[in-house]
């Protein structure tokens, strides 16, 4: 059965869209692209060297000293030549200090959060040479005040939560952000694996969805740190970030369901063992159901499908449905469906969902995570990037393609 939803997943309301708002990593952690170094934090000495001609220190900082009218999401920019930055001082204009970090290629320290409107902060940067020689910099600047317009944001993650192996980092915006504002928004979505794991953002073609994997599924047992530094920050056609988001969860057990209309059968494997084989029957000609590499988004154990505004009083429908898992934005789902057990293994009668026999739905229901995926083969219509978490529907080398700054070559 095949249906559009408009409330799909318990999530915090926020303005000007309804998403879900979502709360620093160990020395050994994958950051991607994320800050690496504590506010304050002396840079350790190095092992000897070989004497070499001195390199003269030079360090210059960012926003320029005076400035006004600075967004709330101002990092401290960093310039420096013949040393390594050593020390970097915030403080608003209570004199409190504000906790940051440096990005890992040392080319700025961001704020914790982002900072407070119409204040002015006074920041010093201390760097320090091979042969101790220092260089100090500072700079004052005022804060903007509150923008009037605003990009909506939402992170598809909760603190304390535990997910599939193939549960990407979702964050959307509203509206879609443009390609020329991408990369300056990309630079501020921190992603930190515990385990170590290399990791890629990429967009959808309307840049209102950006993916966060691997080439390949999250280790079992793996953190998930996830920092969405957005707030304040300008998002283009003089729109800022809402508010910053952040989340902190952990991935489970690897739960696999793989569903070939050949056969008429999905596969059921937990960590490399099959455990479980059942009929299904797929979407109709009409309906064809999508093949492709799906997530569970979302679970139901009792909802009810109504098509009637969407297809009309004679083509719709009001079904009540049970352990239902989302599948697409579109309406596909995997659910208990007792009317076409007859069907199931045999021919395809469903609206484009996997319909499943009501005991084998309870099963899949009682086990499955959100975040587990769902692969689909076989069938008469192809999966829409786009419609559901769809970045594992893509090989490593497309996905990609879809980050809007150079991927590292150790990762193409």
């Amino acid at each position: 059965m095949r249906r559009t939803l408009v409330a799909v997943m318990a999530m915090a309301v926020i303005t000007p869209v309804t998403l879900a708002a979502c709360g620093g990593g160990k020395k050994e952690d994958k950051v991607a692209g994320a800050p690496s170094t504590s506010a304050g934090a002396s840079a350790s000495a190095g092992a000897p060297r070989e004497e070499s001609a001195s390199v003269p220190v030079s360090l210059a900082v960012t926003p320029a000293s005076g400035k006004t009218g600075v967004p709330v999401s101002a990092e401290i920019g960093l310039k420096v030549a013949g040393a390594k930055v050593t020390t970097v001082t915030l403080k608003d204009s209570a004199g409190a200090t504000v906790a940051g970090t440096l990005r890992e290629d040392g080319s700025a320290w961001v704020p914790s959060k982002p900072l407070k409107t119409k204040q002015k902060y006074v920041a010093s940067v201390v760097a320090t040479g091979e042969n101790g020689e220092t260089k100090t910099a500072a700079t004052t600047f005022t804060t903007m005040g509150a923008p009037g317009r605003k990009t909506g944001t939402g992170l598809y993650l909760f603190d304390d939560r535990t997910y599939g192996v193939a549960m990407p980092v979702v964050v959307e915006f509203s509206p879609g952000i443009k390609k020329a504002d991408r990369a300056a928004v990309q630079r501020r979505l921190f992603v930190t694996t515990t385990p170590a794991q290399p990791g890629v953002w990429s967009w959808t073609d309307n840049g209102t969805q950006a993916f966060y994997r691997g080439p390949e599924f999250w280790q079992p047992g793996t953190t998930l740190k996830v920092r969405v530094a957005v707030g304040g920050l300008p998002t283009g056609g003089g729109r800022y970030g809402d508010r910053d988001r952040s989340a902190t969860s952990k991935i489970g057990r690897k739960f696999e369901m793989k569903v070939d209309n050949a056969t008429k059968k999905m596969t059921v494997v937990q960590d490399g063992k099959t455990i479980k084989t059942m009929p299904v029957s797929l979407g109709k000609k009409s309906t064809p159901s999508s093949s492709g590499v799906m997530v569970v988004m979302e679970k139901m154990a009792d909802t009810v499908f109504d098509t009637r505004a969407e297809l009309g009083p004679v083509n719709g429908y009001r079904t009540e449905i049970q352990f239902a898992q989302r599948l697409t934005w579109s309406g596909q789902y995997i659910h208990s469906a007792p009317w076409s057990v007859g069907s199931q293994g045999r021919r395809n009668v469903s609206h484009g969902c996997v319909n499943v026999a009501p005991g084998n739905a309870r099963w899949l229901f009682d086990k499955t995570l959100i975040g587990d995926p769902v692969t689909v083969k076989g069938t008469e219509d192809k999966l829409a990037y786009g419609n559901g978490w769809t970045p594992w529907d893509k090989t490593w080398a497309e996905y990609i393609k879809g980050s809007a700054l150079p991927v590292p070559d150790s990762l193409k």
